[in-house]
């Protein structure tokens, strides 16, 4: 019964294109490889996540950039934040911790008042006040440059004692917006189209969290936590796979490859679906 629930719910997160495909402006995108170079997430000998993220988000921006009916941004390069996040991070910080500030205030006064009410999920890594300066830095970026979708890239792992050696989990899993807030039906679109793809070729996530491979989340700041981001910024982060799977090299880039170009496809079938 699940398994037919979830089916369905893809079939109506895939069904409905951008409603501005003819639009003559680009599509804007914001790519954001997560993590960086003093922080990179998970790691598995000497494979980093950021590494990785950036690897995958390069090759995706490559795809995009192709085509003209994309206007692409990326937040990293191999050199490390670009010069527009530098300099926005750096002219913009105290007002983007005032936005934080405000946002979480609001968000706090509707949980007193019951209008919003917090759902247990998936745990996550609490982001230090640096990286989370960032994060909301980013959405305020976003917001202010009117995007229409920001996708970050991320591969997964898991608390263990035994970091290691290989864990127990596989699979992708894909994180988009809580149905409380304003970016919430359009991005679900946009993920169930990327899902769509992604799951030709992949399993979906064998953590029992986040079975079904689409999960609904509130305290994510990528994807606008405290309603960050306005109704026009879509938002996704992708969780590729678990780290501890790609050890092999020619495995891991021929599964950059891959998941790009059906990033991708994701990306163009929700925006331009015939």
């Amino acid at each position: 019964m699940k398994r037919i629930l979830f089916l369905s719910l893809v079939f109506i997160f895939t069904l409905a294109p951008f409603s501005l495909a003819c639009a003559s402006e680009p599509i804007k995108i914001l790519l954001v490889p997560g993590h960086d170079n003093e922080i990179w997430g998970a790691q598995y000998g000497n494979l980093k996540e950021a590494d990785m993220n950036l690897r995958l988000a390069t090759d995706i921006y490559n795809i995009l950039k192709k085509d003209k009916r994309f206007n692409v941004f990326i937040t990293r390069n191999k050199n490390g934040y670009t010069k527009e996040f530098v300099d926005y991070f750096f002219t913009q910080r105290d007002n983007i911790v005032l936005f934080k500030e405000n946002a979480k205030k609001k968000t706090q006064d509707e949980i007193s008042n019951g209008t919003f009410i917090k759902k247990d999920g998936v745990q996550h890594i609490s982001a230090s006040e640096d990286t989370a300066i960032k994060l909301y830095g980013i959405n305020k970026w976003a917001k202010e440059k009117n995007m229409d979708a920001v996708v970050h890239i991320h591969f997964n792992d898991y608390p263990r004692k035994t970091k290691w050696t290989m864990g127990k989990y596989k699979g992708f899993a894909i994180y988009m917006p809580d149905g409380h807030f304003l970016n919430a039906k359009e991005s679900a679109q946009l993920a169930g189209n990327i899902f769509a793809q992604l799951s030709q070729k992949y399993i979906t996530s064998t953590y029992g969290k986040e079975e079904g491979g689409l999960i609904s989340d509130h305290e994510l700041i990528a994807l606008g936590a405290n309603n960050t981001l306005s109704e026009g910024v879509r938002s996704v982060l992708i969780e590729y796979g678990y780290i501890y799977r790609f050890w092999n090299d020619s495995m891991r880039y021929r599964s950059y490859k891959t998941m790009a170009d059906l990033t991708v496809r994701g990306v163009k079938n929700y925006f331009f679906k015939k």
